[in-house]
């Protein structure tokens, strides 16, 4: 008799996602060519990006105002994303962002190809190096948007590329950019979040501090390294007591309600539980279709409520021009 198939809740979030994200592009898309989605094509791809918050954080504390393109609403999504992190680390990695669902898709063909070679191309000392880059890319960002008061780093992107590549909008860099990760994504999990995601290196910092953390109970382990093989940023998660490392991106496949063989071996939890206070149901864990509904609950909801209320709607008075700020300050 099969084994029946658990439901995984987190690949449901990801669709419905990367469906909503993929829609309001495709609408803004029809909208250049006259056509007009009632509610979806007022809606600004910019205004539902998080990181856009990050990046128009200087201009907001220096001068208190918004870059070009970057919306309030932005700055309202990455508030949220970032409460959910400090909760539960970097959820949206792992459960809403579309790029990082899209390199998983593409993926599993790689997973076909390779077998047990993916996701080991990289050798393991090399891989510590390069965890370190996307933080070059973080500051990097960062600077270049605060000297220039403009989305740089739209023009390279493929994020911006992938829901746009079928516009004249999307500069040459970008898709290029897109185009290695798709080849990359045939050798390994995730390889953008992995080197390069500046918003995944940013978010990744909060796991240092979250208060739910991934914990592993060493009594109950089997070591049978399934957890290792289930991570997608190649945690050694096998040898720690608590996964704080900040490539996680809490996709929480390494659970054991996911792929750990043993019950109540690694958990989302507050703190490591006892046996006796797993035999007495006394655990602060937190089920996996239980944060699904947060995560839809949270982000959903500050996405519906900023465009309703007319914050994340697409508007010239919302784009700040920072260049015109500074030019004004001087």
């Amino acid at each position: 008799m099969k084994k029946k198939r658990k439901i995984n809740p987190r690949k449901i979030v990801q669709i419905v996602f990367f469906v909503l994200i993929g829609l309001i592009a495709i609408s803004k898309g029809f909208k250049e060519i006259g056509i007009v989605i009632p509610f979806l094509s007022q809606v600004s791809i910019h205004a539902l990006c998080p990181f856009g918050g990050v990046e128009t954080l200087y201009s907001l504390l220096m001068f208190g105002t918004l870059i070009e393109k970057i919306q309030v609403s932005s700055v309202i999504l990455l508030g949220l994303v970032i409460l959910l992190s400090v909760f539960f680390g970097p959820v949206f990695c792992g459960w809403v962002c579309p790029f990082g669902t899209f390199q998983e898709w593409i993926s599993k063909i790689g997973k076909k190809i390779f077998k047990k070679r993916f996701n080991h191309f990289v050798p393991l000392k090399v891989h510590k190096i390069l965890i370190y880059f996307r933080y070059v890319v973080l500051i990097g960002v960062i600077y270049l948007t605060a000297q220039f008061g403009t989305l740089v780093f739209s023009n390279v992107d493929p994020y911006h590329a992938l829901f746009k590549f079928w516009t004249f909008n999307v500069g040459i860099p970008a898709m290029l950019i897109l185009g290695f990760v798709m080849i990359g994504s045939l050798f390994m999990e995730r390889p953008w979040c992995k080197y390069l995601c500046p918003y995944g290196a940013f978010l990744g910092l909060f796991n240092k501090i979250r208060i739910f953390k991934i914990t592993r109970n060493a009594n109950r382990c089997v070591s049978c390294k399934k957890c290792d093989q289930s991570c997608p940023m190649n945690i050694e998660i096998s040898n720690k007591n608590r996964v704080n490392d900040i490539q996680c991106i809490s996709c929480y496949e390494c659970t054991s309600e996911r792929n750990c063989p043993k019950e109540n071996t690694l958990n989302l939890e507050k703190k490591e539980c006892t046996e006796v206070e797993i035999k007495e149901g006394k655990q602060h864990r937190i089920k996996m279709i239980v944060m699904a509904g947060i995560i839809v609950i949270v982000i959903i909801g500050g996405m519906l409520g900023t465009t309703i209320s007319g914050i994340g709607l697409t508007s010239e008075k919302n784009a700040i021009n920072l260049k015109e700020s500074n030019q004004s300050i001087k």
